[in-house]
């Protein structure tokens, strides 16, 4: 890019505070979901999974019609191969977000934190065994950490935390997936909503045979059960937005705003017991965070360092454009 065209200074500093304030509240809004979601507890997770995509249908569908970003929807629907792995990435937002409505509504919310903390060094497991990458000498020593602090939650609490795992492991190979896809992240996400609205259409059938539906049993729960659709989608919007204009290194640090809020919120919210073993694992976690966001910041200075030309601007990575939505 030419100098002339090059944008003032003055913008793109603009642009990437916008792009810190969009993530900023992204985040915080995914660090506070358990406050919402606790509130229905008393509600089965399948019906509140069903409910959290057939309400996030229309929220989603209007802003995108807004801003005129329909354009890939059909493509996604015609297309079978893009169909097919949208099912496989509607199958894993249904496990995480099942499983993480179920965490909240059983006093299980520092093991969910647990997991949306893993998840960055598990992106990493995940690049080295199907992306060819190769650990730097930090990253070891980050996923060493982790898999101790593993360890250490298993031998003190007695159970190995399969459900921190899951979170973590679900959001990771969604993450990997979604990049892979020639689809943008919002219509994505509208499609995947669609798909699982016709598995959330027959467990809500399901329940109201069995009488356990809470939906239209009273105006709290109702309510309550609408917004799960726009609390779904709003901050993945935000999130989109905010992609477009930071560098992963930096959207990176920003996302541990996230399981700090769950973790805050499981401990002095809700007060959920913290023995000397999620004390250790937590520690341990947070120092192979600090080491991993470290790493990642030098390899992101090196690697800018290394392809910046006078009049040439850096070219991402694979798996690291800008995201299509």
């Amino acid at each position: 890019m030419s100098a002339e065209t090059d944008p003032p200074a003055s913008a793109v500093l603009s642009d990437a505070h916008k792009g810190v304030l969009l993530g900023l509240a992204a985040f915080s809004l995914w660090g506070f979901y358990a406050l919402f979601f606790k509130m229905l507890a008393h509600i089965s997770p399948f019906e509140i999974v069903a409910h959290r995509a057939f309400w996030a249908v229309p929220f989603s569908g209007a802003i995108l019609f807004a801003m005129g970003r329909t354009s890939d929807i059909g493509r996604a629907f015609r297309s079978p191969k893009v169909l097919r792995t949208l099912c496989l990435t509607t199958l894993l937002v249904a496990v995480n977000w099942g499983f993480f409505v179920w965490a909240v509504g059983v006093g299980r919310t520092l093991e969910a934190s647990l997991g949306y903390y893993i998840n960055p060094l598990l992106n990493v497991v995940i690049g080295y065994a199907l992306l060819g990458e190769r650990f730097t000498p930090a990253q070891r020593l980050a996923i060493s950490l982790a898999v101790v602090a593993v360890a250490i939650m298993t031998f003190s609490v007695g159970v190995f935390p399969w459900l921190s795992l899951l979170l973590g492991g679900s959001f990771a190979t969604y993450g990997y997936i979604r990049k892979t896809m020639d689809v943008g992240p919002v219509q994505g996400f509208f499609v995947e909503s669609v798909l699982l609205s016709v598995i959330g259409a027959a467990i809500v059938i399901w329940l109201a045979g069995s009488g356990e539906m809470k939906f239209l049993t009273s105006p709290r729960d109702t309510i309550l059960l609408i917004l799960a659709g726009p609390m779904t989608a709003m901050p993945l919007m935000l999130f989109a937005a905010a992609a477009r204009r930071l560098r992963l290194s930096t959207l990176g640090l920003l996302q541990y705003i996230a399981p700090t809020g769950l973790f805050l919120t499981g401990v002095f919210v809700f007060a959920e017991p913290v023995g000397w073993g999620r004390w250790a694992t937590f520690a341990l976690i947070w120092t192979a965070l600090a080491i991993y966001s470290f790493e990642a910041l030098r390899l992101d200075r090196s690697r800018r360092k290394a392809v910046m030309r006078p009049g040439i601007s850096p070219s991402p990575r694979k798996g690291e454009g800008r995201d299509g939505g």
